[in-house]
């Protein structure tokens, strides 16, 4: 390791201009970090940062993962079908009528004036929303509408309940958009710029502070090592490196602070509260409703049911 000191000692020594001593700073630095990595520095020749810096450094670093955590999860209502898997298959058949509507309006318009068959142009396919709630209400819908065309089939109590379904699932879907929309708009877009703003600045900062810091106990390990020809250029560079320390040390004291006072993240989350809040209270209500229609008809059912069995 004494090998290393020469060098860097002499790194610094050379008079190469400014590029150079921002190399030497730099070539130091990376030697001290993996000095330290490898616990060949004693810890108490390793400057200690104020125990301020340190205790906001756990709580940036905890804000930090708070964010992350939530958003690997939420980051869901961005996707309209994070619900209704089985999607996937109603995706492609959408995309298949959607080239075969291409196809045959290209032909129609291309193919005029031939001798060629001419197919009529045709309306695309209207596309449709892929959440449960819209699934359900069109399963439902399609299901009231079968049975409905049967014999008698206005009178059937299954398809008047599928029918009742199908419309409160219509609502319920609504207010699933809505609910996404808000979300979207409300928590995920701000609470995503504070992480990339805010918190990365912060930790910029402190990164900082720890480029600094290495640079300042590697001109302490230079110091100890250089001849006295250069000890006083070797002080100069302790002191400057002691002053650059203490400068990004508080800027980011002063940002960490920023960053943790800064209420927009409470904001954000109550505003995800508050739209899945009306969202499932408008479900709540809409299926309440429903239930009530769809029990009389059980009810309805079950006794004429009986009424049968008896006779």
């Amino acid at each position: 390791m004494d090998g290393w000191n020469k060098f860097q000692s002499s790194l610094s020594g050379l008079n190469l201009g400014q590029s150079a001593n921002k190399f030497a700073k730099g070539f130091n630095s990376s030697v001290q970090a993996t000095r330290e990595r490898l616990g060949q520095v004693a810890p108490d020749e390793i400057t200690e940062l104020p125990q301020e810096y340190k205790d906001l450094e756990a709580r940036v670093d905890a804000l930090r993962q708070a964010h992350l955590a939530l958003l690997k999860v939420t980051k869901a209502y961005e996707t309209e079908s994070y619900d209704y898997p089985t999607q996937i298959q109603e995706s492609i058949t959408e995309l298949s009528t959607t080239i075969g509507h291409g196809i045959t309006n290209f032909a129609a318009t291309n193919l005029k004036g031939t001798n060629l068959p001419t197919p009529s142009p045709v309306a695309p396919q209207v596309s449709q929303h892929k959440t449960l709630p819209h699934a359900l209400c069109r399963a439902a819908t399609n299901a009231a509408a079968a049975m409905q065309r049967t014999p008698a089939g206005d009178e059937d109590k299954l398809g008047k309940a599928l029918t009742v379904y199908a419309d409160v699932f219509d609502n319920i879907a609504s207010a699933r958009v809505e609910q996404d929309e808000s979300i979207q708009a409300q928590y995920l877009r701000p609470w995503q710029t504070t992480l990339s703003t805010s918190i990365n600045v912060a930790m910029k900062a402190r990164q900082a502070v720890r480029v600094s810091r290495l640079e300042l106990d590697a001109a302490k390990q230079t110091l100890k090592t250089t001849s006295p020809a250069k000890q006083e250029q070797a002080r100069l560079d302790v002191e400057n490196a002691e002053d650059d320390l203490v400068q990004k040390t508080e800027v980011a004291i002063t940002l960490m602070k920023t960053v943790l006072e800064n209420p927009e993240p409470l904001k954000n989350l109550n505003e995800l509260v508050k739209a899945q809040l009306l969202y499932f209270a408008a479900a709540a209500e809409a299926l309440s409703s429903a239930q009530g229609e769809i029990e009389e008809l059980s009810v309805a059912a079950e006794g004429e049911y009986r009424k049968s069995r008896d006779h």
